[in-house]
C-alpha cells in the first residue's frame, strides 16, 4: 500500500489580541492554493484540524476554539497607499467549512506585525528605531486599517509592559485604527441596515426582542441582557454548557442575518457562520472576571458579552469592539443607552477577561449614520516560525 508524504509549507504561529493563527505569505503557498477555492480551504482545514467531530484539534494547528481556528494570507498589496493584503479565514472546528465572510480584528494586530516580519513593506518605511505605520488593505471586506508597529533596533518590538485583559502575559502595544468601518453593504446599505436604530426582532422560538443591527467592524446583533435573562456579567461558562441558551442564541443571530439582508434564507447561516456576530448588553455592573479579577460599575460604561461561532468568547472580538464602539457612538442604540445615552467618542467596556476602551467617531451623512474611525489597542507576538506539515493528498 502507497502512501503520499507530507509536505511542508512555510507558516508562522502568532497571537495577535486575544486570537491566535497561522499566518502565510501568499507566495509561500502551493502554487494551486494561492488562489481562493476548494483547494485553498482543504489546505487550511488540514492545518487546523478541522473538520473535528471530537472538538478537540488534537491533530492539527487549532485550538478548539473559535479564536484559535484561525488562518491569514499576506501579501504585497494590489491597492495604491496601501503595504499589504490581508485575507482572513474562519475555520470551522467540528464542519468541513472555512468562512471568508468577515474579518478578525485580533489578528488585525497581529497582520501589520507580520508584514514587517515577513519582508512585504518597504524598508525605506520602517525606521531603525520609533513606530512603522502600515497601511494594511482587509480584502475581506474591502477596508483600510492602520497599524502602527512599534520598531526597536529595525525589527518589530514584541516584548513591552502593555497589558491586554484576556491575554496572560504583558507585550508591545500596537495601536489600530479602522478607518471607516461602517459596511456599505452589497447594495449600499447605511450601517444600520434595517434604516433603524432599534428593531423589533422576532426570533421563532425566542420571541419579539429589542434589537440594534449595524454593521461597522463586523455586521454584530445587539440585544439586551435583560430581555433574554441574562444579567450581562456572565462568564462564558455560564452559556456555553448551556445548550438551550446557544439555540436560542443562535436563533436570534440567524434572524437578524435575514433581517440585516446577510442571507436569503435561515438554513443559509450554516454556511455563514462568522457572521453577524449577536452580542448582549447591560448597564455596568460590579463582577468578577474569568481570572478572579474584581471589575467596579464605576470603571465601565456598560456590560458586553458576544458570541462566535456560536460560543460565548473568552474575551471581545477586534471587530465586535468596533461594532461596540460605532454604535455607543449614535445617540438611541441598545448600545448607546446602556452606556448611559448622549454622545460620546470613546467607550469602555466589560467583557468576561476584564475591560476594553474602543473610541470611535460617527456622523450623519445626507442623513444616514456612519462611522469614520475606531481606534483600540492590542497587541501580538510570534509564537513559532518554519513550516507547518500537512499530508501531500489532503488538498
Amino acid at each position: 500500500m502507497s502512501h503520499v508524504p507530507q509536505i511542508k509549507v512555510p507558516a508562522t504561529y502568532i497571537r495577535g489580541g486575544t486570537s491566535k493563527g497561522v499566518f502565510f505569505r501568499l507566495q509561500d503557498l502551493p502554487e494551486r492554493c494561492q488562489v481562493p477555492g476548494e483547494a485553498r480551504d482543504k489546505l487550511f482545514m488540514r492545518v487546523i484540524g478541522s473538520p473535528d467531530p471530537y472538538s478537540a484539534h488534537i491533530d492539527g494547528m487549532g485550538g478548539a476554539t473559535s479564536s484559535t481556528s484561525k488562518c491569514v494570507i499576506l501579501s504585497k498589496s494590489s491597492q495604491p497607499d496601501h503595504d499589504v493584503d490581508y485575507l482572513y479565514g474562519q475555520i470551522s472546528i467540528d464542519k468541513a467549512f472555512v468562512d471568508w465572510s468577515g474579518n478578525c480584528g485580533n489578528l488585525s494586530t497581529a497582520a501589520g506585525a507580520f508584514a514587517l516580519h515577513a519582508g512585504l513593506v518597504d524598508p525605506s518605511r520602517i525606521p531603525e528605531n520609533g513606530t512603522c505605520v502600515v497601511r494594511i488593505w482587509q480584502a475581506n471586506i474591502q477596508k483600510t486599517i492602520i497599524a502602527h508597529v512599534p520598531v526597536t533596533n529595525g525589527q518589530v518590538q514584541e516584548t513591552g509592559d502593555f497589558e491586554l485583559d484576556g491575554v496572560t502575559f504583558p507585550s508591545a502595544e500596537i495601536v489600530l485604527e479602522f478607518l471607516d468601518p461602517s459596511d456599505d453593504g452589497e447594495d449600499g446599505g447605511s450601517m444600520f441596515p434595517t434604516g433603524n436604530l432599534v428593531d423589533d426582532l422576532d426570533v421563532p422560538g425566542v420571541g419579539i426582542l429589542k434589537a440594534t443591527m449595524i454593521s461597522a467592524g463586523i455586521p454584530t446583533v445587539f440585544v439586551e441582557a435583560e430581555a433574554i435573562g441574562y444579567t450581562g456579567a456572565e462568564l462564558r461558562e455560564a452559556v456555553n454548557t448551556d445548550a438551550d441558551a446557544l439555540a436560542r442564541l443562535e436563533a436570534i443571530r440567524v434572524a437578524g442575518a435575514l433581517r440585516m439582508g446577510l442571507i436569503k434564507k435561515p438554513e443559509e447561516a450554516l454556511t455563514r457562520q462568522h457572521t453577524p456576530k449577536v452580542a448582549f448588553v447591560a448597564p455596568p455592573k460590579d463582577y468578577v472576571t474569568s481570572s478572579g479579577k474584581q471589575v467596579k460599575a464605576g470603571e465601565i460604561d456598560l456590560l458586553v458579552r458576544a458570541l462566535s461561532m456560536g460560543k460565548m468568547h473568552h474575551a471581545m472580538m477586534g471587530t465586535a469592539a468596533v461594532a461596540i464602539g460605532s454604535a455607543a457612538a449614535v445617540p438611541g442604540t441598545l448600545v448607546n443607552l446602556a452606556a448611559g445615552g448622549g454622545e460620546r467618542n470613546a467607550v469602555r467596556f466589560g467583557h468576561p477577561s476584564g475591560t476594553l476602551r474602543v473610541g470611535a467617531e460617527a456622523a450623519q451623512v445626507n442623513g444616514e449614520w456612519t462611522a469614520t474611525k475606531a481606534i483600540m489597542s492590542r497587541s501580538a507576538r510570534i509564537l513559532m516560525e518554519g513550516f507547518v506539515r500537512v499530508p501531500g493528498d489532503a488538498f
